[in-house]
Order: structure tokens, then sequence, then C-alpha cells
């Protein structure tokens, strides 16, 4: 191929046109077309580089169960048949949500000896899918998806069920019958830690799904009405919605779920007639279920989430004991993004009572537009629920959830997005005392975060909010002042600092007890007792991989710490990678960080600046005094994978990761209404930094990013010549496409055209001149970036005579999953830098905003 043409190409294992290559042969195109690439061997080493295996804490806070995290599955595994359907992705093999990565071994770790403990009867080939922790620690349970054999490939699969025996270190599969989890992860522990509750696939049900929409003969047109109903109504732009009756026939055999409690030995009681259950949650007491199941009418515009819905009580034979509400079809919701649906919403067990219930309901019509001094108000519901609900709490803004502690003693939230602010309350769900506000801030203001309440499981399998037990002198504990732990990211001008700090709930006063210090950044992943002496965290370095390690506050503080993990460097051959977290202004005042990243060895004075990989996804703020915000820490591990760009270094170019690009709306004023002169005077300002240190070179530096950073990409090529080149990965570039609102933008299209069209890179493609590479997962589901919108844009790039490259991946959705997929994304990337930035020969003329 000649190096002067870029054609645009999809890639395929099987036949695919290619579009603009007339110089290039029909037999080299028929290569091109069919043959996935792969990078040079140092970009291809950090895409089979091994991963960290993830860990689950045990109730007790003793234990670790360690899962090994396998490499990238193959697109031979990735492009396995999968049904799109209402919104869901399903696995017709299996019965299962459609998912391509599973552990592959597992293990547990003893905290105190920080021996490892093997495991026997595991199953061959083990793809672990979930794994839960019985309340009593006895047992553990975890879900393997049997695939079909070599021999079989066309075979069905299965999700099966298995328990490891803790105390004789061993597994066994307990359940014959292969689970549904096409919704959830079709298992969970009762209270009694004696038995699961589970889903089944019916056992009356044909393994035969319907006839596919192929094969089908249509009996009628597919109509959809819209009939005013006294408001508007924003409906998301999603893809993988049913299209026809025949898709809803299909949706009906896959969601079809058997409730049924499995014990131990595997006895299997079931629990009423199959349904189509959204979720099953049994009480704390372990007698009552509380069931979601979707029913008909259908939608051809909204996911199955929005579907009618029955929510209801059941005893453990599946009679409906209570109805707690029959909620109809949503299509969309009133205007904002505090918009919630009418009636009860958020049904959920309080964790600390045998069998109540907690829900919401908004006072305000669900509308954010409407004034009103109440939003929310929430309620609660004991067994048997023959008195009336009792009111929990009214809020101004929207319920976001519930902490239970005890009686007297729980936490709830609120939220408006609006504004960004968060309030937490204190609340006595027995009535004992008035709300008492905990915490009032937003949501953007990173330095006053106040942190997370921590909470752990209880017996019943719960979790709780953890009280505080205090520390007397004579070594023994006691019951606190209604004391809670808040673990937070401690942002901060010199970056973040994890903290953990004790609050007196009473007298609001904080103790922090760690916070993590320089050179090192560690985390508090989990509390291991009552009292906050002893953390779970890890502990990291530029230069030092993420471990897990026991913090013991009592002891001194040079022995404070124990390694439990020796996680080794993945990628040894960047060691010396330069990180530096990196701070400038923008030309209106605003403080911007980023992180500059320069390859090993490499000596500004010697070296000179080098080619440069921009990265970056741009944020909205309220105040300017948030955008200004430090983000990050400069102690983080030089973390180098193949998703973001500092791949790239490991080819000599230098990265900036993250520079901020922060639109700002303040006193009430849109952010987006100046979306573009502040994306570009951020752009101008993090280019302006690092040609000022000499690390850069201001003609050869390229712009990047994926989905929304994608779409900044766009902007920045059509409205400047800061950059030589771009990199656009599964974004959306037509925001008439999307006309309901959009990434933080609320208006929708009729209300805001200028703005819409205005950031719409698609409407400049002719003021596109600089080189443009376009990356699409063509099957993304994530809402508004269809794939058609990188094809349109490459379209239209082509034929008004500009330089663009479409590379279309088979099977990938809006991140990118498969081996092949990944290793051709960095083929392409190195390639396009290559030919654009690295050898780009300087302008001579102005890189000005055009």
């Amino acid at each position: 191929m000649s190096p002067a043409i870029f054609p645009a190409v999809r890639i395929a294992t099987f036949s695919i046109i290619a579009l603009g290559a007339a110089a290039m042969t029909p037999a080299a195109l028929a290569q091109e077309a069919n043959s996935y690439k792969t990078p040079p061997a140092a970009l291809q080493a950090i895409v089979d580089q091994l991963r960290a295996p993830t860990i689950n804490l045990s109730p007790r806070r003793d234990l670790l169960a360690m899962i090994k995290t396998p490499t990238l599955p193959s697109i031979r595994e990735v492009a396995q048949p999968e049904l799109k359907l209402a919104g869901l992705r399903i696995n017709p093999r299996t019965y299962s949500q459609s998912r391509f990565s599973f552990g592959e071994d597992l293990w547990l770790l003893d905290i105190a000896t920080r021996k490892e403990i093997r495991l026997t009867g595991l199953p061959q080939n083990l793809k672990l899918a979930d794994l839960a922790w019985a309340p009593d620690q006895r047992s553990l349970a975890f879900t393997h998806v049997a695939a079909p054999s070599e021999a079989q490939p066309a075979a069905a699969g299965a999700v099966e069920l298995w328990v490891v025996d803790i105390a004789r270190k061993s597994a066994r599969k307990i359940s014959s019958t292969p689970l549904n989890t096409v919704y959830g992860r079709g298992f969970a522990w009762m209270p009694d830690s004696k038995s699961l509750l589970i889903r089944l696939r019916p056992g009356s049900q044909s393994s035969t799904p319907p006839s596919s929409a192929v094969t089908n003969i249509p009996t009628g047109p597919n109509s959809q009405d819209a009939r005013p109903d006294g408001g508007q109504r924003q409906v998301v732009t999603l893809q993988d919605l049913l299209k026809n009756e025949t898709d809803a026939t299909v949706f009906d055999h896959y969601t079809l779920v058997q409730a049924a409690i499995i014990e131990l030995d595997g006895k299997t009681k079931l629990i009423g007639a199959p349904d189509r259950f959204l979720s099953l949650t049994a009480s704390p007491s372990g007698k009552l279920l509380l069931t979601q199941a979707i029913e008909r009418p259908y939608s051809y515009v909204v996911a199955s989430q929005s579907f009618p819905r029955r929510i209801e009580v059941r005893d453990l034979s599946g009679l409906v004991v209570h109805t707690v509400a029959k909620l109809p079809l949503e299509e969309g919701l009133p205007p904002g993004n505090d918009a919630v649906r009418t009636g009860i919403r958020d049904v959920s067990w309080r964790a600390d009572a045998p069998a109540t219930l907690v829900w919401a309901e908004a006072q305000d019509g669900g509308d954010p537009a409407k004034v009103a001094p109440i939003r929310d108000l929430v309620f609660m519901h004991a067994s048997p629920f023959t008195d009336k609900p009792r009111e929990l709490i009214q809020l101004a803004t929207r319920y976001q959830g519930a902490l239970w502690a005890r009686a007297d003693l729980a936490m709830i939230s609120e939220y408006w997005w609006k504004t960004r602010a968060v309030k937490t309350w204190r609340i006595s769900p027995n009535g004992s005392a008035a709300p008492d506000l905990v915490a009032s801030y937003s949501s953007e203001d990173r330095y006053n975060d106040p942190g997370r309440p921590q909470t752990r499981m209880d017996d019943a399998g719960n979790q709780r909010l953890l009280i505080a037990d205090a520390q007397d002198k004579g070594g023994g504990t006691h019951r606190g002042d209604d004391a809670i732990f808040l673990d937070g990211v401690g942002a901060s001008p010199q970056g973040d600092r994890p903290f953990v700090d004790r609050l007196n709930l009473s007298t609001k006063k904080k103790e922090r007890l760690f916070q993590s210090e320089s050179p090192k950044f560690e985390d508090a992943v989990e509390l291991l007792d009552n009292t906050g002496t002893r953390l779970l965290t890890t502990r990291e370095s530029p230069t030092e991989r993420a471990n897990f390690y026991v913090r013991d506050l009592s002891k001194p503080k040079d022995a404070q710490l124990t390694q439990l993990t020796q996680f080794a460097h993945p990628t040894p051959q960047l060691a010396g990678v330069i990180k530096e977290q990196i701070r400038y202004k923008r030309a209106d005042g605003v403080d911007l960080t980023a992180t500059l990243y320069l390859p090993p060895g490499y000596d500004v004075k010697r070296d000179g600046p080098r080619p440069m990989l921009m990265w970056a996804y741009p944020q909205e703020f309220t105040s300017a005094s948030a955008a200004s915000q430090v983000t990050s820490s400069p102690y983080r591990f030089n973390n180098i994978g193949y998703w973001g760009p500092q791949a790239l270094l490991a080819m000599g170019y230098a990265v900036l990761d993250n520079p901020s690009m922060p639109i700002v709306g303040e006193n009430g004023k849109e952010a987006n209404d100046t979306y573009l002169p502040q994306l570009i005077a951020s752009a101008e300002a993090a280019i302006n930094e690092v040609v000022r240190r000499g690390v850069a070179d201001r003609d050869r530096i390229a712009i990047g990013g994926h989905s929304y950073g994608a779409f900044m990409t766009g902007n920045l090529l059509a409205h400047t010549r800061l950059f030589r080149a771009g990199i656009a990965r599964s974004g959306a570039y037509n925001r008439t496409l999307t006309p309901f609102g959009f990434q933080a933008e609320e208006r929708p299209f009729w209300k805001a055209q200028v703005v819409y069209n205005a950031m719409s890179p698609f409407n400049y493609a002719d003021k596109i001149k600089d080189p443009l590479l376009l990356i699409h997962g063509e099957q993304d589901n994530n809402a508004g970036t269809f794939p058609i919108q990188s094809e349109r844009l490459f379209q239209a790039i082509k034929g008004l005579g500009g330089t663009a490259r479409l590379v279309m991946l088979p099977n990938e959705s809006h991140g990118y999953r498969a081996r092949e997929s990944i290793s051709h994304m960095l083929y392409e990337m190195n390639l396009w830098m290559e030919k654009y930035v690295k050898n780009a020969k300087p302008r001579g003329g102005t890189t000005e905003s055009k």
C-alpha cells in the first residue's frame, strides 16, 4: 500500500466493502478488508500484559477470595451469537447477559497468615462469572459458564451454580438445572446461609427459541402512536430496542424465569409459576420476597426497564401477599436530568428490619421544571402491610438512597443535578428524633467532599451502616457516640490523598484516622475492624504497581504496614516512564491540570521536543472554582495500558493525558452556550504549556479521545488548526441525532437549535483540514453514539476532499473487547501518528482558531 493512501476499511473476517481505495488493486483490497493487523511488538506486549487478580473480602473480614483475571478474549469468543432486545444483549446459548471476560482461577488468601489457600473440585476450564460469600462465611457461591465444547461448537452452554465449602476447601456444583442470568447474576444467599434464592430456566420451557425475523413471514406492518398525555416526554436515543412482535416473542422466551430456593445439598423448591422477573430480593427475615416483574404492552422506543411492571411481596411458596404497585409503561420523562417517573420508585427492603419496604415518590410529577418546595417523599411500610405507609422524610430534591443501622439510626441522601447539590440526613426510622443534616456540599467540589459512609455485611447478608466501636484505655471496646467512618478521595491542590475519618454524628466532629502521604498513593479499600484501627489498603507509586496491604494504625508508624500481595510490574520495559502532574492557566484565569508522560530515558535538554498525543474528555461545571480543582495524583502508578493514550509511549511519543477541558456555566448560565470558545481556550492553554516546557513541538501534536472525547476531537479539528491530526473513537458528531439532550445538555434540540448546530462537527466537515482517524464498534449500544455517527462524518469529509480513515470493528460495542480488535486499534493509531504527526513538517502558516 502506498504510504500516501489510507483507505477507509471495515475490518472484518468476511467480505466487506472498502471505500476510497481506488489506487489499490482488488487483491490488495480483499486482503486489507479480511485481516486484522497487529501493531509493533512494543505495543502488542502492552495488549498481552498480565492483569492483577481481583479480590472479594469475606464477611468476617479475614479472608480474601482471589480471582485470576484473564487476558483479552479472542474475536472468536466475542463473535458468538448475540441477541439485542429491549436494551439487553443476550447470549442465546446460555440464557445470560453477553459477557466475554471470566475469572480463570479461584483461591483464598488468609489475611492474618498471608498464606494462599488452594481449592479442590473447581470446574475444568473455569469461567467464573459472579461470586458471593454466604453471610456466615462458611460457603462461597459462584457461577460458572459452561461453554460449548470444541467438538460441538453449536451446542448450547449453561450457567451453572457452584459452592465452595470453606472448611473443606473444596468446590462442587449444586444445581442440575441451568440458571437464567439475563437480569442480574442469577443467585443470592438467603439470610440463613444454608440456601440460595436462584433464577432457573423453566423446566417446561422449550429449548428451541421462537423463529427469527429472517424466517418469519410478517403478518402486517409495525406501528407506533404518539398521543398527547398532558406533558412533554424526552426519550433517550437507545440501540437494541424491540422492532416488531417477533422480537417481543423472542424477548419473552429468554426473560422467563423460574424462581426457586436451593439448599446446599441441591434440594430445590420452586417458588410459584415462572415470570419475567426484573428483580428478586429476600427480606432480611428470609420469609418474604420482593419481586418486580415486567409485563405487556411492550414498547419499541424504550428499554425493558421502562416496560410496565408489577411490584409485589410474595411468600416463599410464590403467593402474592401484598401488591406494592403496578407501574404503567413509561415512554420518556419530562425534560431535565432531574426528571423521574411518577409513582413509587426505588423500592427496597429496609436492611435492619425483618420485612419493611422503603421507597420514594415524586411530589412534582417527576418534572424538575415545576416549582415545588418538596420534590420527593420517602415512605416506609412494614409487614403485614395492613397499616398505611409511614412518611420517613420530606426532601427538597431527589432521593438517592438510604443506609440503615438500627431502629433509631439511618442515613438518607438527596441530590439535585442542576445545582450539583448533595445533602445527607441522619434520621430515626422509629420517629424518635427529627431529621438532622449531616453533610451539605456540591458533587463537583472535590476539595470539600466529606467522603462515603462505610458499611459492612450483617448476619443476614445485608449491608449495614458501620457504627464505630470506641476503644477505652484498658484496651476493650464499647459503643461509641454514634460515630461512623467516612472514606474519600481527599482531593486537594496537591492532588488526591485518600483518607478515612471518624465522624461523631452527635457533635459533627471529625477525627482523621488515616490519610495517604507522599511519595506513595495509598487508598483504603475496607475497614477490617469496627474501631477504624486496621485497614485493608492498596499502595502504589509511579514505579510500583498497586498491591494490597494491611495497615494497623495502633502500631508505630514505621511498623504499621503488612504487605499481602506481590503483583509484579505488568510492563517492566516501560518502568522508566516519566510522569508529572502539571498545572497551568487558561486565558480566562481558570486553573487547569494534566498528567504529562514522557518516554523512558527522555531528557528535555538532550532530546528536545517530542511528537505528542493529547487525550481528553470535556466536563461541565457550574463554577470556575470547581473547574479549577486539581484531579488525580502525581504518586499513582504509571499504568501503561492499551485503552488510553499511554501505550504510544512505547513508540517514543510524549503523552498529555486528561488535560482539563472544563466547560463552565456560572450564575445559572448554560455551559454549552460557550462550549466552543471554552474548549478552544483549554486546548490552546495545554499546547502553550507543553511547548513552553520544551517537551512538545507545536507542529507535531495530535488530539484524541473516546466517546465524548471523540466529539471534542471532531470539534477541535473543525474549528482550529491547532493539531496536526486527530484520533476519534466511538464518538457522536451530529447532535441533531441526539435531540433530547446529550452528556450534561438538558435542553432538547428544539429549544437550543443554535447550540446543537454549533456543537456538531458534522456541520463543519468542510472545515476539517487536518487528518482524522475514526474508529467505531459496529455494535455500539451506548446512548447517542450510533455507528452511523462515524460513518456519516467520514463520508462528509471524504466527499469534501478532506483526509480521513474509517475503521469499523465487527462485534464490538462502545468499549472494545477482543484481542484482535484492541491490537488493530493500536495498529491504526500508531500508523496514523507516524504518518501525520511524527514526521510532520512545520506548517509555515497560522495555527490559530478558525
